[in-house]
């Protein structure tokens, strides 16, 4: 049954960019500037937000908070009372009416990794969020994304993010607008690596634009590449795909500086080369507009990013008043958290290849065996020298960063659970593969759960989770779930954590569980997997729960509910009965999970023109031990060796090369992030 038009017509995307804030050479490779002798490039990470974002926060705050209060009346207005939405923001004459109200009320959204299918699938996800969305504030959660502070993204999921906040805030609904658009956003119907003329010209220049950072004396690698290809889907009206467009530009432009838009977040993982991670033990990375850092008490740091490739000690430049710019590309950044380039994968990469029949087949599959370039490499280490880690990494001449889903976290939910950014909640968009049907099985929260319980995780608390059984045995990881509804539930954690609403993919009117090996999806296939996405997050645009607005209004107003002290309308309470998860386990799964969960609960004390129309339809009706295949250690940091750069493809022919970076998006496919 069609409800309504999708897709209208609509102008061309606005400019990119409203401020020239970019590279110093407008070119890939950073350049030398001047800055403070008194200039410190880190601060201490675990104290508190940077004095940047929490100035930011105060103008979003208000923002937020207008969007919210709209939104949360119009989600209870069939509430048999929903003064609680007044009462809540201080208008009430109600007699039941707090002698408080909340100063802010919080929202975060993470989009999980999984390549295109994350990007395209998270996209109607946050399409149903945005009151941009034609039909979102009917069918949808239309305005919660305006009221929302925080959007985290990683490795597909960043993809989405990162396109958004870097094209000036753009929107789902302008990118399908434009889908069939010369020079349109996300235009992945050829692939990065097939043989047309377009993709051969764009890969001999990115590869004279790494020679030219690699000649400059910045250690490269095949991220580099794989950044610098990515960027031509995202930013494809920009010279080069943004060769010159630097991350911290966003903080220059308008729609950021006045904070109309969410506080953009993409999460990478610190590792050595050759080695493996688990949540147990991996530095989580972030990039923020302002910095890049890491919460964890291994690295305990963060560094201005504009700054990063600057050559440091302990934060003070090797040179007085000599720093570094440009290093911090957008492209760069945006694919580092997609970059899973493993010598594991390289038997599945040359039966990929052929390689029995192909010289240089057999010769990067050799390599890749052997290669210590599997990741990004920062260098300088922006870290180099810091007192504030308890680890290794500031004794590193190079910071070497990795796909942000690596350690098994495959939803970027770590940033936003930090007890500094005081949320209230977080929508866990989850479009992984942990299936073998390619669906969710909530991995990605089973993980972030258990890293509270180690180490790395010392300084963070997580509502909590069934096991990976119980998600695909009760159906967690086919509708919405709530985790972490009663604040009074989790006095065992260090902090009450905000509440996780799960929005899992499933299909509705598109099998939306697609490899992350496809390559290429043509317009019809982007269009149905990003019109997938929405339903999936609207339960069917509420064709199956009439209800669930008014309990997605709920789960928002939950914690200043209990915060405040306020009587819960019986239609939360309806809601609640109906989609937290009520802490069952499976059969199977039960006995398993006592077990661990005694030895664990009781460690937290311690610690744009053509036009297209897609028309909306209803629908028709952990296992306890480390499951990433590597071994886990208890040890807060994992074993760590000496980097080394690799940096021989500047010398190879382009056919050469564009097999080189085949191999990699090869390798980065085969994984499930």
């Amino acid at each position: 049954m069609q409800l309504f038009s999708f897709l209208v017509t609509a102008p061309l995307l606005a400019s990119i960019l409203e401020v020239q804030a970019w590279s110093p050479h407008n070119s890939y490779t950073p350049a030398n500037v001047t800055c403070p002798n008194d200039f410190n490039l880190i601060r201490e990470g675990a104290s508190s937000l940077s004095s940047n974002e929490t100035e930011w926060l105060s103008r979003r705050d208000e923002i937020t908070k207008a969007a919210l209060k709209e939104f949360l009346q119009r989600a209870t207005s069939n509430f048999t009372d929903s003064s609680i939405v007044n009462e809540i923001f201080g208008a009430s004459n109600s007699s039941n009416s707090s002698n408080s109200t909340v100063s802010k009320l919080r929202v975060g959204i993470a989009a999980s990794g999984g390549g295109y299918r994350a990007m395209l699938s998270g996209a109607g996800m946050v399409a149903a969020f945005d009151n941009r969305t034609i039909g979102a504030n009917a069918y949808g959660f239309g305005g919660l994304l305006q009221g929302s502070t925080y959007l985290s993204g990683l490795s597909g999921g960043n993809w989405l993010t990162g396109t958004l906040a870097w094209n000036n805030w753009t929107s789902v609904q302008d990118i399908i607008d434009n889908t069939y658009t010369d020079n349109s956003i996300w235009d992945i119907t050829d692939g990065l690596v097939s043989g047309t003329a377009n993709n051969t010209l764009m890969w001999e220049t990115i590869f004279a634009e790494v020679a030219g950072k690699s000649a400059a004396g910045y250690n490269t690698s095949l991220a580099d590449y794989w950044g610098r290809g990515l960027a031509y889907n995202f930013f494809p009206n920009l010279p080069n795909g943004g060769s010159g467009y630097t991350w911290s530009t966003l903080r220059d432009s308008n729609v950021f500086l006045n904070a109309e838009m969410p506080f953009p977040i993409t999460v990478t993982d610190a590792r050595d080369p050759n080695t493996t991670i688990s949540y147990v033990n991996s530095t989580i990375v972030e990039f923020n507009p302002f910095e890049m850092g890491s919460w964890d008490p291994s690295l305990n740091s963060f560094a201005d990013v504009k700054y990063i490739g600057s050559a440091v000690n302990n934060g003070s430049p090797i040179v007085d008043g000599v720093c570094a710019a440009g290093f911090d590309n957008a492209g760069f950044i945006i694919g580092t958290s997609s970059t899973l380039f493993t010598p594991a994968m390289s038997s599945a990469v040359g039966t990929l290849l052929g390689n029995s029949s192909s010289t240089v087949g057999t010769f990067l599959v050799n390599e890749i065996a052997v290669d210590t370039n599997d990741v990004a490499n920062f260098g300088p280490n922006p870290f180099y020298g810091s007192s504030f880690g308890i680890s290794n990494i500031g004794n590193k001449d190079i910071l070497t960063l990795a796909d942000g889903g690596e350690d098994n976290i495959e939803l970027p939910l770590i940033a936003l659970i930090q007890k500094q950014r005081d949320l209230d909640v977080v929508f866990a968009l989850d479009n992984s593969a942990d299936t073998a049907e390619n669906w969710p099985d909530g991995n990605g929260l089973i993980s972030a759960y258990r890293r509270q319980f180690y180490p790395q995780g010392s300084n963070i608390s997580f509502p909590y989770v069934p096991d990976a059984e119980t998600f695909v045995s009760e159906g967690l990881n086919k509708r919405p779930t709530f985790f972490g509804c009663d604040a009074a539930n989790l006095t065992n954690l260090a902090y009450v954590p905000p509440l996780i609403v799960y929005l899992p993919n499933y299909e509705v009117s598109y099998a939306s569980n697609t490899s992350t090996l496809q390559l290429a999806y043509n317009e019809t296939e982007r269009l149905s997997m990003i019109q997938n996405g929405f339903e999936a997050v609207t339960r069917g645009n509420f064709t199956e729960d009439s209800k669930f607005l008014g309990c997605v209004a709920c789960a928002v107003m939950r914690r200043s509910q209990e915060s405040l002290g306020l009587d819960l309308p019986s239609e939360c309470q309806s809601c609640f009965d109906t989609y937290c998860w009520d802490g069952s386990l499976s059969d199977s799964a039960a006995l398993d999970s006592a077990a661990n969960s005694t030895s664990t609960i009781s460690s937290t004390s311690a610690s744009n023109s053509t036009t297209m129309s897609i028309s909306m339809t209803t629908s028709t009706s952990a296992s306890s031990s480390n499951n990433n295949g590597t071994s886990a250690s208890s040890n807060s940091t994992p074993s760590r060796s000496s980097t080394s750069s690799h940096n021989g493809a500047t010398s190879l022919d382009v056919t050469t090369k564009i097999t080189l970076v085949t191999v990699f998006i090869f390798n980065f496919l085969l994984g499930n992030f």
